[in-house]
C-alpha cells in the first residue's frame, strides 16, 4: 500500500498547526482580537478614574453639586491644605458619612492611590496664593466654643438666609428665591461633623450661593465667631435623631 499521500497530508497539517501557534489564535477567522489591558484595582493610578469611582457619588461630578462639601471650591482647598485632605481621604470621619479609603484604615485604596487623589484635587481645584493677606481662619478650631455667643453670631451673619432659629426659609416663587433647608435639623446634624460645619462656614458653598467667611455682610466672620456658631449648631444635636416617639423606659 502506498502511504505517500498520508505522510504528505500529515506534514501539511503539522505546518498549518505551527502557523497558528506562531500567529496566535487572534488571527483565526471569527476569533476576537486582543482586548484592552485589564488592570487590577490597586493598579489604577489616574485621578479621573479614582475620583469618579470613589468620590463623585457624594462630592459630585467634577467636585461640585454633590450632597457633601464641594471639593472644587478653591477656598476650601486652600483652607484645608494637602495634609488635611489626605487625612480625611485616608482615615475618613469616625461616626459620620465620610468613610476611610486607605487600606491601612479598612478601605480599599493603597497609599499611592490616596496620594494620586489628593494631588489631583490640589492640581485641579486649588489656586496658588488665593488667600494671601486675607487673614483666613484656621481649618481646625483652636478655641472652645460658646453656645450663647454662637447664637448671637448666627443671628447676625446667618439668619437672613437660614432664619433666626436656623430652620431655613420658605421658597418665594414670585421673586425666584429658593427654599433653604434647616441647619438645625437633628438628622442633618447627626450626619455632619463639627469640622464639616466649620469648613462650610469658612469656605462657603459657591455652587449653592452661600458665601465664604468673608460673607456679604459689612465685615467678615472672625475665628471666634465661627467657633461659637459651630458650638451653637452642635448643641442642637439629639441623642436619637429622627425618632418620632418618646424613648421607652
Amino acid at each position: 500500500m502506498n502511504f505517500t499521500w498520508l505522510r504528505s497530508a500529515s506534514w501539511g497539517a503539522l505546518v498549518l498547526s505551527a502557523a497558528f501557534l506562531l500567529t496566535g489564535c487572534s488571527r483565526i477567522p471569527g476569533r476576537p482580537g486582543p482586548g484592552p489591558e485589564v488592570l487590577r484595582p490597586e493598579e489604577v493610578l489616574d485621578f479621573p478614574t479614582l475620583y469618579r469611582t470613589n468620590c463623585s457619588a457624594c462630592h459630585g461630578e467634577n467636585g461640585r453639586n454633590g450632597a457633601a462639601i464641594s471639593l472644587a471650591n478653591p477656598v476650601y482647598v486652600a483652607i484645608a491644605g494637602e495634609d488635611n485632605l489626605r487625612a480625611a481621604v485616608a482615615h475618613g470621619v469616625k461616626g459620620k458619612l465620610m468613610p476611610p479609603f486607605a487600606k491601612s484604615s479598612g478601605g480599599m485604596l493603597t497609599d499611592r492611590q490616596i496620594d494620586v487623589l489628593v494631588h489631583g484635587m490640589m492640581r485641579e481645584w486649588s489656586k496658588p496664593n488665593l488667600l494671601a493677606d486675607q487673614n483666613a481662619p484656621p481649618y481646625a478650631a483652636r478655641l472652645s466654643g460658646d453656645v450663647a455667643q454662637g447664637q448671637q453670631a448666627f443671628e447676625e451673619f446667618c439668619a437672613r438666609c437660614h432664619g433666626v432659629e436656623g430652620k431655613g426659609s420658605s421658597s418665594d416663587e414670585k421673586n425666584g428665591a429658593e427654599k433653604i433647608g434647616s441647619v438645625v435639623d437633628e438628622s442633618y446634624l447627626a450626619l455632619i461633623s463639627d469640622q464639616a460645619l466649620r469648613s462650610i462656614i469658612i469656605a462657603g458653598l459657591p455652587d449653592k450661593g452661600m458665601p465664604d467667611w468673608r460673607t456679604d455682610a459689612r465685615r467678615p466672620l472672625t475665628d471666634r465667631q465661627i467657633t461659637d456658631i459651630v458650638a451653637w449648631l452642635a448643641s442642637k444635636r439629639t441623642a436619637d435623631p429622627g425618632q418620632p416617639y418618646p424613648t421607652q423606659p
